[in-house]
């Protein structure tokens, strides 16, 4: 494959400019961030929420699932609305409403308009990431796309730290205000995208599969109900096992669609790439473990160890400077060792890693706690650099708005089954009611370390399918210049 991007049937007038390669990163990186933040900051304010509005507390987890949810449908059809309508419009179609989102949740009077507007947030979230990681593709040479997916990664790894942290600390003044937060950051957004944000789009698109978009939407949000009542442990086994087989349903109904129609809403022949396929179903299996530790660490040093939030909150902050640290070490890891050699080392190394957090017990030198989320942190990071651009490596940029859908959706599951997987592997640890103190909690934590860092090392098998010189064409770049931008 070259390492430019092919021209595609039709693009903008003109090459993106120096600024706008400079730019272009760091807006895809903090539309992911808004969309992350807004996923976990919620979750800290349900109980004042509930009582300002005068609704039940448990009547408020539709709140937080109607988000999820919206996210799951419209992932889908993401690729062909770039494809159909140029990315730029697109793009910052999808920011404009989240932030209406935003603000008609900040400004919501009951519990039917806030979840109403929720979805409405996640219309535009479900938008977001995949254009703006499908602009990635088109805008930058695979040789230079990891240093731009780094900016990417970072805040991936920072959203759910920060959320319920930060959710904590504004609800003390209102809980209004954590849906303004993103109001500034996403108006400076859209001025920067107007300006700067390439506008790619194809010629000749075929009409949307609406019949396959209804199959698959339905289906995904079927699962991603029963991942978020699985965690919460919500239904009797019935009712979940009959609303996980409708699911399985909808999306065996869509297998068989997709293989009948030319231009299916997700191309799923794009598991026969070797790259796509071990990124995607190796990248799922590997977000389980590290999906539940955003909600493990907080149970382990809050009711563990008795840190107050914000005292857990800063023990996870080495996380993100090792991520940042990171981002200046992958491309020189990836080239010096390829892709086969680096994800499988690294999954085996997260995983110990996650396992080790069952050594922190009472007592644990504070040290040594910050040490394990640094290296959780660095080898987190490079595992979804790594993931995130091999996904590319082999797929022509005609295809590359079908290879984010896709990536984007199985990203947004693993994280929701990493929750679901975590809590239930500590509940059948416990065998005790949720009442349980910290001291008779902190057994079964270390038990499900174990057990999640045991499956991630696992994951490592699925990578090592991958051959030595798979994603060298991403790997390698030029050394002439500035590596980051590219004149056009």
């Amino acid at each position: 494959m070259s390492s430019a991007p092919a021209p595609l049937a039709e693009t903008s007038a003109r090459m993106p400019s120096a600024a706008a390669l400079r730019i272009v990163p760091w807006l895809c990186g903090t539309a992911l961030f808004m969309e992350l933040l807004d996923a976990t900051i919620v979750n800290t304010a349900v109980p004042v929420m509930a009582k300002a509005l005068n609704a039940a507390p448990l009547s408020l987890k539709t709140v937080l699932t109607s988000y999820t949810l919206s996210l799951a449908m419209f992932i889908p059809v993401s690729g062909w609305m770039a494809d159909r309508f140029g990315t730029r419009g697109v793009f910052s179609s999808a920011v404009g409403l989240f932030l209406l989102g935003s603000l008609f949740c900040g400004l919501a009077v009951n519990l039917p308009t806030l979840v109403a507007s929720r979805i409405l947030q996640g219309m535009g979230g479900a938008m977001m990431t995949p254009v703006g990681r499908l602009v990635l593709v088109r805008t930058f040479p695979r040789e230079q796309f990891i240093r731009a997916m780094n900016y990417v990664v970072i805040p991936s790894l920072m959203g759910p730290l920060v959320g319920p942290l930060l959710g904590g600390f504004i609800v003390q003044f209102h809980w209004r205000a954590i849906f303004f937060l993103n109001l500034p950051l996403g108006i400076v957004g859209l001025w920067l995208i107007r300006r700067h944000m390439p506008d790619y789009r194809s010629a000749d698109v075929p009409a949307l599969d609406w019949r396959g978009f209804a199959l698959f939407g339905a289906g995904i949000a079927f699962l991603s109900h029963v991942l978020e009542v699985f965690s919460e442990h919500a239904w009797r086994a019935g009712p979940l096992l009959a609303m996980t087989a409708a699911a399985a349903g909808l999306l065996a109904a869509y297998q068989r669609h997709a293989r009948r129609v030319p231009y299916p809403v997700l191309q799923l022949s794009l598991f026969r790439t070797r790259t796509f396929r071990a990124s995607v179903v190796g990248g799922f299996v590997t977000r389980l473990g590290i999906g539940g530790m955003p909600f493990l660490l907080p149970l382990l040093y809050q009711l563990g160890l008795g840190y107050t939030p914000w005292q857990a909150g800063l023990l996870m902050v080495p996380q993100a400077s090792a991520a940042i640290l990171m981002k200046f070490l992958s491309a020189w890891v990836l080239r010096r060792l390829g892709y086969r050699r680096v994800l499988v080392a690294n999954t085996v190394l997260l995983g110990t890693t996650i396992s080790a957090f069952a050594l922190v017990g009472a007592g644990a030198p504070i040290p040594a706690i910050l040490t394990l989320s640094f290296l959780q942190g660095f080898f987190s990071s490079l595992q979804f650099t790594s993931m995130n651009s091999l996904v590319f490596a082999d797929v022509s940029d005609e295809e590359a708005s079908k290879a984010s859908s896709i990536f984007s959706t199985a990203q947004q599951l693993s994280l929701s089954f990493g929750v679901a997987v975590s809590s239930l592997v500590v509940a059948f640890y416990m065998r005790v009611a949720p009442g349980s103190s910290g001291a008779r909690l902190m057994g079964p934590l270390h038990d499900a370390f174990i057990t999640l860092g045991i499956l991630t090392a696992l994951s490592a098998a699925l990578f090592a399918a991958l051959r030595p010189d798979d994603g060298a064409n991403v790997s390698q770049h030029h050394r002439a210049g500035d590596p980051e931008v590219r004149q056009g």
